[in-house]
């Protein structure tokens, strides 16, 4: 097992890395003075995987806990899922001396993170993500949400768990395209801050498609180390965070534009990924054949690499409500070749993205 720490002063928390390890889930709450009075939030499909499993590791060390059970899918991230989580803590007794548990993936980790820092206005919480997204992304770093039918993750907080715990066996129950859309995720820490990295995804994409336990840990703890170094500069994005979202701005166009779960996240991130760097390439930040590279091995891991066929303007209008925007000025991540990556200000994102889109094959 593998264990890091996000050091945030009394903020701070560890992330345990290993294969197998869900029963140690009790044992680490404890070493954090975790309240013993626990909901786990977890969904249909997660739940009936592993909540009895978690449930017992809980009780085998004292914890007393209950389930919330959420509908499964992004299109139920929302305030009105929010209010069942609410619900579900308050019938089941649950006060400040309480806590939660985050059991699924990024949706659930979101939508829990967020009760959590609300509810009886804030709860101690702990991630247990089991999808490959939620574990290099996020359960790490304390940004919590739910969806506005406006824009993705307009409502939110920044609030941070006391503990991550990472079991990669979970990655066995999950679908291909669910990995495939964790890896969009792994590999965006590749080409903004360490190109070794790039290049170790590239010599050991046969052992991550396989769920090699070995590679799948050391993928895991160097993304997450990535995002942890760059958290604990920048907690709240007020200005290196912001390099995470590579990617993230056209991405949440593109999953705002089909409508939340038709196109999953880190599927929507790597056509963002593709569209930056093309980007950055007018630019001359990078090359023709670095661009290639990006492509390449977002294809080799089965995630699309062009944008949907939204007119030009939709694009704009959706984006024009993004996070990163502001006073007015869209701010785009771009990398800077493989391995580095920075802020720039869009003054004229019409020509910018019309010159970007114009170069690429539109998807269906």
């Amino acid at each position: 097992m593998e264990q890091l720490k996000v050091g945030l002063g009394q903020r701070s928390y560890p992330i345990w890395i290993g294969d197998d390890i869900l029963d140690n889930l009790g044992r680490a709450l404890k070493e954090v003075d975790f309240p013993r009075k626990v909901a786990v939030v977890t969904n249909p499909t997660v739940g009936g995987l592993y909540a009895e499993r978690v449930l017992e590791a809980l009780a085998k060390e004292g914890f007393h806990a209950e389930t919330v059970t959420v509908p499964d899918g992004e299109q139920f991230k929302n305030l009105e899922t929010l209010e069942t989580i609410y619900d579900g803590l308050i019938e089941n007794g649950l006060d400040r001396f309480s806590g939660l548990v985050a059991l699924g993936g990024g949706v659930v980790g979101d939508m829990a993170g967020f009760a959590a820092a609300t509810y009886l206005r804030g709860i101690p919480f702990a991630q247990v993500p089991t999808t490959l997204l939620s574990q290099v992304d996020s359960s790490v770093g304390g940004k919590t949400a739910v969806n506005h039918p406006l824009g993705k993750n307009l409502i939110g907080a920044f609030y941070q768990p006391r503990h991550v715990h990472i079991d990669v066996a979970t990655l066995t129950t999950l679908p291909h395209r669910e990995f495939a859309a964790g890896m969009a995720e792994v590999v965006k820490y590749g080409i903004i801050r360490d190109r070794s990295f790039f290049d170790w995804l590239g010599s050991h994409r046969s052992e991550l498609q396989r769920l090699d336990r070995t590679a799948l840990i050391e993928a895991v703890k160097r993304s997450c180390q990535i995002k942890a170094n760059v958290v604990e500069v920048d907690e709240n994005e007020s200005s290196l965070r912001a390099i995470l979202n590579f990617g993230h701005t056209f991405g949440h166009a593109v999953e705002t534009l089909a409508g939340y779960g038709q196109i999953k996240h880190g599927e929507a991130v790597a056509i963002g990924m593709v569209v930056a760097a093309v980007g950055a390439s007018t630019l001359d930040l990078c090359t023709s054949g670095e661009v290639d590279s990006i492509r390449e091995l977002l294809a080799s891991f089965g995630l699309p690499v062009e944008p949907p066929s939204f007119s030009l303007e939709d694009y704009l209008n959706a984006m024009g409500r993004d996070k990163k925007v502001k006073e007015g000025v869209l701010r785009l991540v771009l990398n800077r070749g493989i391995g580095d990556c920075l802020l720039r200000d869009i003054a004229e994102p019409a020509g910018f993205f019309a010159s970007v889109l114009n170069t690429l094959p539109m998807g269906r």
